[in-house]
C-alpha cells in the first residue's frame, strides 16, 4: 500500500512530474537489465565507456563527468535546449546497447527500462556532485583511490 501523494514504484512513476530544463544539470543513472554485472568484463566495459563518451552521442548537451560501474552508469550532464532529457537518455541507451551487444556477443536488452534523474538546484555545487559520482567505485570497495578505477572521467581534469 502506498501513502497518498506518493507514486507507486516503477518506471512510469519515475516519469511522473519529470521536466527537462535547458541549461540545467542532471545526475543521470542507467542500470543494466536485471542489474546484470555486464561491465565486470573489461572488454565490454571499455567498449561501453568509449561509446558513452562519444561526442556524437551528446550533440549539444554536455557530459561533465561519469562513472561506469559493473551493473550501472552514472553521469552528470548539462542539458541543451535542443532536446529533452528523455530523448537524450533514449539515444544514449540505444546506441551504447548496440555497442555492448557486439562486444558481449549477445542479444537482448542491455539496459533496464527507464532511468533515474535528479535535477541539480541552482545552489548545488557541480564539483560536489561530480565527486560523489566518481567516488562510487571507492565506496563500493572496487579500489582505494578514484584514480585506480579505469572507467570514469570528468571535464575538470
Amino acid at each position: 500500500m502506498h501513502r497518498a501523494g506518493f507514486p507507486s514504484p516503477g518506471t512510469s512513476a519515475l516519469r511522473r512530474g519529470r521536466r527537462s530544463e535547458p541549461g540545467r544539470c542532471y545526475l543521470l543513472t542507467f542500470t543494466c537489465k536485471a542489474r546484470a554485472p555486464l561491465f565486470s568484463d573489461a572488454t565490454i566495459a571499455r567498449a561501453a565507456a568509449r561509446t558513452l563518451t562519444e561526442r556524437r552521442l551528446w550533440r549539444d548537451s554536455h557530459l561533465l563527468c561519469w562513472v561506469l560501474m559493473p551493473d550501472h552508469w552514472h553521469g552528470l550532464i548539462e542539458l541543451s535546449a535542443a532536446e529533452s532529457l528523455s530523448t537524450l537518455a533514449t539515444r544514449i541507451k540505444a546506441i551504447s546497447a548496440r555497442t555492448v551487444a557486439v562486444a558481449a556477443e549477445r542479444s537482448g536488452p542491455v539496459w533496464a527500462s527507464g532511468f533515474h534523474d535528479r535535477a541539480l538546484r541552482k545552489d548545488d555545487d557541480l564539483l560536489t556532485a561530480a565527486r560523489y559520482i566518481i567516488r562510487n567505485p571507492v565506496r563500493a570497495g572496487f579500489c582505494a583511490r578514484v584514480g585506480d578505477y579505469p572507467y570514469w572521467d570528468a571535464v575538470w581534469l
